[in-house]
């Protein structure tokens, strides 16, 4: 079972070559435009005020979100020569880790987990992780965006809560892959694309939308067979109109493409 030589669109940008290995391993024929790029806050004057407060006593808990946004914050520190104050200050507190990835960082800097977050690892999973937790003066490792819903719930429970942005994102300098993928999407050359976070729908439709094909856009992107990493991409996808048709067991991007080929394959074979 697989995508049968279908034309498969994906956003993946740092790991673009390998996605595309992916998709072809199981039958597509892909195009990967990259749809973001990281872009690390150069004067990033939350951070280092937040490693200040920290050291300070002033949280009971941090929360981080990303493994790169935890690397990156440290990285940040490291130019001011506060990071190995910063690891100290954090062994001090409750740390909530959201999902593998933050988590596999601070086991490399050997700092205590109080609370790992389980699949599928959406807000409503973190929110639920801590409830019980009684610490009030929480920090929140942002990533790109603020999540409402993680801020104002983690507020309806009683906490102070103060974020903590350590990076943002944009689209490419080079967006000619994203026009080719426009263009192709509106003509109708694809029969499926893939998403490996929300934020890549965001960034295409933000790019379609400059060119005045925001509509037309998602229009196209509905009749495709749309394939969401995990709840928090396929929420990104609802907000913009879209519904995914599947998620994989697990958020992992190679179980992603080949859960993704099966259901595609069992769709096409069911005539639907």
């Amino acid at each position: 079972m697989s995508f049968g030589q279908g034309r498969i669109l994906a956003f993946e940008s740092r790991r673009a070559k390998e996605i595309a290995e992916l998709i072809r391993l199981q039958g597509g024929d892909a195009f990967v435009a990259p749809a973001l790029v990281e872009i690390p806050l150069s004067e990033n004057h939350e951070a280092f005020a937040f490693a200040e407060r920290l050291c300070s006593g002033e949280f009971d808990m941090v929360i981080f979100l990303t493994g790169v946004g935890t690397r990156i914050l440290r990285n940040a520190l490291e130019e001011r020569a506060a990071a190995d104050g910063f690891l100290e200050a954090l062994r001090k507190v409750a740390i909530v880790a959201r999902g593998p990835k933050p988590s596999a960082v601070l086991r490399e800097w050997q700092v205590p987990i109080a609370v790992l977050v389980p699949e599928p690892n959406t807000w409503r999973e973190l929110l639920a992780s801590v409830a019980d937790r009684t610490e009030r003066r929480v920090a929140v490792q942002e990533y790109g965006r603020s999540n409402h819903e993680l801020l104002t719930g983690l507020e309806a429970q009683g906490r102070t809560v103060s974020r903590v942005p350590v990076y943002n994102w944009a689209l490419p300098q080079d967006t000619e892959p994203l026009a080719q993928a426009l263009a192709q999407l509106l003509a109708g050359k694809f029969e499926a694309a893939v998403f490996t976070t929300g934020i890549q729908i965001e960034n295409f439709l933000e790019f379609a939308e400059r060119q005045g094909k925001r509509d037309a856009a998602v229009k196209a992107l509905r009749r495709l067979f749309l394939a969401s990493i995990g709840p928090t991409c396929s929420e990104s996808l609802r907000a913009c109109g879209l519904t995914p048709a599947m998620e994989p067991s697990h958020p992992k991007m190679g179980i992603l493409i080949r859960e993704a080929a099966l259901q595609f394959a069992g769709k096409v074979d069911g005539g639907s």
